[in-house]
């Protein structure tokens, strides 16, 4: 180390303040990049930038195709630490959810408000800062931490269609570090408010399902006796499936699709809803798909509905490892003179997905907030994504500090 344990706390403040112009400027360059989902030349130009900065701190490159129709390659940065073992992952994106056309309409672009702050931009906290802070926290440890840093094995991981659904990164992420990791950080923004500043010790899984309700046809003045309304067959059911929310077990269903009929003449043939459900205890949502799939059935009225989970995604619950690695990084915030707060999510992420590989721990990107909105009114009242910039060093220095307590 450059200094001795008792002033590296402080020291490490200083050095991050320092590097914060060169973060801020390779947070800007991947901003200026339209990186929407499926635009896979501009997921790909982020990958490339997002490389170059780490060739500095010895990283090799690694592309591998994603899965998802029309995105780019995941990007995965590696080095091999000296003392071997199992490397450190840690995880970021470089996809957005803007499309070109939404940024030019909402005039959605790099705005730096020192007055405020802010730094307003796609993917400013969604999860381009994430990555910055990635490299921001590994240039401290590279700098200031250098036997610790070389010996260490890293594993930069960085997801080209994290906004859509898919388990492809995982597998990829899985195969590269043979099944096991030191720790998994996942670098989603972390927010500060009263309490402290947030970390993510656990988020909901989530299963998606579809009911489709088949009727008969027929003329709604002259023969409706004849028909068999599907969409009178539907709605008698979404009540049962809305009544499956248990807040107080962290278990929410969201109707959120309906969708059934032609004209307002004809008896409807046809119906369906889609609908999303919700819960951190795996066995909590495991109890509610056992419950959408006996909603399979054929009604009195002759109706045949069918009932089709169409995504799942498991719950990362957390526990004992997430615990006891988060308490490295309230010490780690205690040792700068700020406070952390344990928080369960609902929202997923790539933790959701890599938690089985160790003990994971998420939210550790810096603080920001409306993400996924690109409007600006006129008033105040709505404003797009940003991140606020006082948040990096400390969080930079958070992470070094926590992440040097991995070798005690």
């Amino acid at each position: 180390m450059r200094c001795s344990p008792e002033a590296l706390p402080e020291f490490l403040l200083r050095r991050a303040a320092a590097r914060l112009p060169d973060a801020i400027e390779l947070l800007r360059r991947l901003v200026a990049v339209n990186s929407f989902t499926t635009n896979a030349s501009g997921v790909d130009a982020v990958a490339g930038i997002t490389a170059e900065a780490f060739a500095s701190l010895g990283f090799h490159p690694e592309s591998i195709a994603s899965a998802a129709r029309g995105s780019g390659n995941h990007l995965f940065l590696t080095r091999t630490g000296s003392g071997g073992g199992c490397p450190v992952v840690l995880v970021t994106h470089s996809d957005t959810v803007f499309p070109a056309e939404e940024e030019i309409r909402n005039n959605f672009h790099w705005d730096e408000r020192p007055e405020e702050g802010r730094i307003y931009g796609p993917g400013t906290i969604d999860n381009k800062g994430g990555t910055a802070l990635i490299w921001l926290t590994l240039s401290l440890l590279q700098e200031n931490a250098p036997d610790f840093f070389a010996k260490t094995s890293w594993l930069v991981a960085a997801n080209a269609a994290e906004e859509v659904t898919g388990d492809d990164f995982a597998g990829a992420v899985t195969a590269l570090c043979a099944g096991k990791a030191r720790a998994v950080l996942v670098f989603e923004g972390g927010p500060v408010d009263e309490q402290g500043w947030h970390l993510v010790t656990s988020r909901k899984g989530r299963s998606t399902w579809k009911l489709t309700a088949a009727g008969r046809a027929s003329h709604a003045g002259s023969n409706h006796a004849g028909g068999v309304n599907a969409i009178e067959a539907l709605v008698r059911v979404l009540p049962d499936i809305a009544a499956q929310t248990d807040r107080s077990e962290g278990v929410t269903v969201n109707i959120g699709s309906f969708h059934g009929g032609t004209v307002v003449n004809r008896v409807p043939h046809e119906a369906f809803a889609e609908w999303e459900c919700r819960a951190v205890d795996p066995g909590a949502l495991q109890k509610a798909d056992a419950f959408f799939a006996t909603l399979s059935a054929t009604t009195e009225a002759g109706a045949v509905l069918t009932s089709t989970r169409t995504g799942h995604t498991a719950a990362w619950p957390g526990g004992e490892a997430a615990a006891s690695l988060y308490r490295r990084w309230e010490e780690a915030a205690a040792m700068i003179g700020l406070t952390t707060v344990p928080v369960a999510r609902g929202g997923l992420s790539d933790a959701n997905h890599l938690s089985h590989l160790g003990p994971t721990l998420d939210g550790l990107g810096p603080s920001g907030a409306n993400d996924h909105c690109s409007e600006r009114s006129p008033d105040g009242g709505r404003l797009p994504e940003y991140i606020e910039t006082e948040s990096l060093v400390p969080k930079a220095v958070m992470n070094a500090l926590a992440l040097l307590s991995l070798d005690e």
